[in-house]
């Protein structure tokens, strides 16, 4: 989902029990730091701070958007008014591409991004939104609060001044729509498909051609055939670009993108500057927001599966098993080659590879092995 161009142009995720303590922390939280429903508590001072935050995708962005002014809307109403944030959306206060600088050089206190975004500033930071054949949403959430992945997260960002948590999740998104069918690797070779990242660069190995096309420009290109498929998000945002009208293979298994993490982004100066009842609620307001964006983008793309199937002019099918197996070769030996570029980036790579080995062992006996029994 990486959206590179199109920002520029534009200028269930945790366990259940996570889950519950998520949204029941938003409660315990308040009270562990003294906050009262008649506002206020021991350990409450009357200073007020009023904070902004930039966002690398425009606020009217379905799901992404509302989610963060929801999020801000939150925070203010459970501290009393005593932390407000006025959210900008890309290029209301700055371009979207410099919210990892402005919020980095303390201009503003936050942002909220896909750390992705900043691969070529910390190559490792691709394993804080998503990578191909990564893991699904509730991996990730088990990776990142569960074991050691905020820490390493946290020390992968301190050079650069910050604080990062997770604030959403898209889930795992779709693989694509594609002008032909696609039945083997060789259908590949010499392709011409939008999809940025280390998902381009994974069809890159397989022949294709990848090709950076503005999010507002894809619809043409695909219909006119500059492009031949693209992917983008899921059922959902899918749906409202249009490409069911010009595009007839619609497939699943999106390997590029299982699970994708949207960052909440801090100035750390200016997070050790807040007091501990305020930190407190902005970490339980973004757990909160982690699993509502999570539910609202499951909801919204279960719907719009239905009304793609219902209307019945497209052709929906999974990658066949030869592709995705290859795939994940080349997909490999990209996320290895992260693992070089620094002693960090080491360590957060044989962490996550690490947990998704146990993680998907567990699922096999678990999950998947209930959806299965499902198709019996």
């Amino acid at each position: 989902m990486e959206r590179r161009d199109f920002i520029k142009k534009a200028g269930a995720g945790a366990a259940a029990a996570g889950a519950v303590a998520a949204a029941g922390a938003l409660t315990s939280c308040a009270q562990q730091a003294g906050v009262s429903a008649a506002g206020g508590g021991p350990n409450v001072s009357g200073k007020v701070f009023n904070w902004r935050m930039v966002m690398v995708v425009p606020k009217t962005l379905p799901i992404w958007g509302p989610g963060m002014q929801a999020f801000a809307a939150r925070v203010k109403q459970m501290s009393n008014g005593r932390l407000n944030i006025q959210v900008y959306g890309a290029g209301e206060l700055v371009p979207a591409l410099q919210v990892f600088d402005t919020v980095s050089s303390g201009q503003v206190e936050m942002g909220h991004s896909a750390a992705y975004y900043w691969e070529g500033k910390i190559p490792a930071s691709v394993f804080y939104t998503s990578v191909p054949f990564g893991m699904t949403a509730k991996g990730m959430n088990a990776w990142i609060s569960g074991v050691d992945g905020q820490e390493l997260w946290d020390e992968l960002y301190a050079p650069h001044d910050l604080k990062a948590m997770p604030c959403g999740n898209t889930g795992v998104q779709m693989g694509g729509w594609f002008r032909k069918e696609i039945n083997s690797i060789d259908d590949f070779k010499g392709l011409k498909m939008r999809m940025p990242g280390l998902g381009g660069k994974t069809i890159s190995r397989a022949g294709a051609e990848t090709v950076l096309v503005a999010g507002a420009e894809i619809f043409t290109n695909l219909q006119t055939g500059v492009i031949d498929a693209t992917e983008w998000v899921g059922p959902y945002h899918d749906y409202i670009m249009g490409f069911h009208k010009v595009a007839k293979y619609y497939y699943g298994g999106g390997w590029h993108e299982p699970g994708s993490v949207l960052e909440l982004m801090i100035n750390r100066k200016k997070w050790e500057s807040l007091p501990a009842d305020l930190q407190m609620i902005v970490e339980a307001c973004a757990a909160e927001t982690n699993v509502k964006m999570f539910a609202q983008w499951t909801a919204k793309d279960s719907e719009y599966y239905r009304k793609i199937l219902d209307e019945g002019n497209t052709i929906v099918a999974e990658y066949p098993l030869e592709i995705t197996a290859q795939m994940r070769g080349y997909a490999e030996e990209i996320k290895s080659s992260i693992r070089d570029t620094s002693v960090i980036a080491a360590r957060i790579y044989d962490s996550f590879t690490g947990f998704q080995k146990m993680y998907e062992d567990y699922q096999e006996i678990s999950d998947w092995a209930y959806v299965r029994a499902l198709k019996a």
